[in-house]
Order: structure tokens, then C-alpha cells, then sequence
């Protein structure tokens, strides 16, 4: 397995004064970047591509619609331009040198009706999901679609949602971003959710419960990484942790003491788990 590092725990600023974090996530130890793409034009990541190329780092690229890029907005426009907006994410993924474009963008984030999905809401998703797919699977790109919890999103909220989601999708660009976070609301038990959803999962974010230091908190890890060596992924493991610099996750107060220290506690904390569930 090998180690990554969202860039989201700076904020929503993503642009090249984000280089000298780039420079202390190689030097701690981390082998790869998730680059939130909230500017989709690909122009723009041109810088990326040669600073991430010069450290040696890994990159995958994380974006999600809004209500004017619902893909399953009533309004058919806004589905054609959530279509076509998060086409050019795909660009702008290729551009960066990513292979895999993640995130919950099957549906707005923190857009509700006050009513459970309907079957058209659904088929919708489904539909423009699958035409990204292929789209995507043109450029050298895979999906890895993530579910938020119930405060969030509607249309999937938990493990079986997502899954029953991918698998009407039906395609092999289409696979699954798995978050500890959102499992620790919204699973009976996370360890299960993660073998249910088995080979279906492309990348894992491990985020604590409170969105701090990976172990510093309440999410059951013995039961993740069991369930993570059960399944055989020997994939990327990213740490997601937010702070007040990204307002939109409301999260108010500082529950670290820096973002380095956040970081080497986490990756230790992550590399001591695998080392110890892959020793027994």
C-alpha cells in the first residue's frame, strides 16, 4: 500500500502557494497528493502537473457539484452542465496526470428536497454518471465515487446506497472512494461496509470521526484495516482531515496542533496499523 494526503486540510484556496506544502508532504514521507479541482479549467494545472512530476508525488483529483451542477437536478439544463462541468474535470485530471477523478458528484453536495431520492432522481444519477464513465474511460480515467453522510446528500447516503449505485452504473470505469468518515455515522459496522463493497473500492480516505489526527479519536481502526487487509486492497491510503480553514465542513476549532504535526502523527499512526494487520 502506499500513502497519501488531501489537500482539502488547507482550505479551498488550491492554487501554486500550496507548493511549499507539497515540498513538506514529500519530505514526511507520503508518496501521493489528492488535488481538489474546484477550478475546471485545465489550463490551469499545468503548474501542478510539473511541481508534482518534480517531487516524485502521486496525484489523484477530488471534485463535487453544487446546485448548479446537480446531476440530478429537475432541470434538465442543470444536468447538462453538471454533465459537461465535470467533463472538464476529467480534463482537468488528465491534465494534472491523475488517474482516478473522486468525490460525491453523483449529486449536489448539501442539496435537499426534505424527501428521500426519488426513482427519477435515481435514474437520473445513474444515467449521467454512466456517460461520464464513458467519457472519462476515453481519457485514461477512472470515477471513485464517494457517499456523504445524511447531512450532506440524499441520494447516497451510506454503503449499500453507493453500491447498489456503482452496480447499476455498470461500468469498469466506474468504482468506488471509500471514507471512514461518513461510515463511522452512517454504518452499523464500518469493517462490514468495506467488505461488502470488496473490489468495487479504487482508493480508501481514512478520516477520524471529528476530521482530526487519524487515532486520535473514536472510529473503530482495528476494524478498518482488518477489514481492509480482508479484502485484499493493496491500494492508496489517503488522510482526510478538515480545519477551520475549510469553513464549508463547519468545522469551527483547531483540533491539532499544526498541520505538520497532524500529518507524521497520522502517517505513523496509518503505516503501525498495516505493519501490525499484515504481521498477524
Amino acid at each position: 500500500m502506499k500513502f497519501s494526503m488531501n489537500l482539502l486540510l488547507w482550505g479551498t484556496q488550491v492554487d501554486e502557494s500550496l507548493f511549499p506544502v507539497l515540498d513538506l508532504i514529500q519530505e514526511i514521507g507520503f508518496e501521493g497528493v489528492e488535488v481538489p479541482v474546484f477550478n475546471p479549467d485545465p489550463n490551469a494545472w499545468h503548474g501542478w502537473r510539473k511541481k508534482l512530476d518534480e517531487l516524485g508525488l502521486h496525484r489523484e483529483a477530488d471534485t463535487f457539484c453544487g446546485v448548479d451542477t446537480n446531476l440530478i437536478s429537475p432541470d434538465k439544463a442543470v444536468r447538462a452542465l453538471a454533465l459537461e462541468n465535470l467533463k472538464r474535470s476529467v480534463d482537468c485530471a488528465v491534465v494534472l496526470g491523475a488517474t482516478q477523478l473522486m468525490g460525491p458528484f453523483n449529486a449536489a453536495l448539501g442539496v435537499f428536497t426534505g424527501k428521500a431520492a426519488t426513482r427519477e432522481e435515481w435514474k437520473w444519477g445513474v444515467d449521467g454518471i454512466y456517460q461520464l464513465a464513458e467519457y472519462a474511460e476515453d481519457q485514461g480515467i477512472g470515477l471513485g465515487l464517494e457517499y456523504l453522510n445524511r447531512f450532506e446528500t440524499y441520494l447516497t447516503s451510506c454503503g449499500d446506497d453507493l453500491t447498489q449505485f456503482v452496480d447499476e452504473v455498470n461500468h469498469p470505469a466506474c468504482r468506488i472512494m471509500f471514507d471512514t468518515f461518513h461510515a463511522n455515522i452512517e454504518e452499523k459496522n464500518t469493517g462490514d461496509c468495506i467488505r461488502n463493497m470488496g473490489d468495487r473500492i479504487s482508493f480508501i480516505q481514512l478520516s477520524e470521526n471529528d476530521r482530526s489526527t487519524p487515532g486520535k479519536g473514536n472510529v473503530d481502526w482495528p476494524g478498518v484495516f482488518q477489514a481492509i487487509n480482508d479484502i485484499k486492497y493493496d491500494g492508496w491510503l489517503s488522510i482526510e482531515a478538515f480545519s477551520p480553514k475549510l469553513p464549508a465542513a463547519n468545522i469551527w476549532r483547531q483540533m491539532f496542533d499544526s498541520e505538520e504535526q497532524l500529518m507524521r502523527d497520522g502517517l505513523a499512526f496509518i503505516k503501525q496499523n498495516v505493519h501490525q494487520v499484515v504481521s498477524n
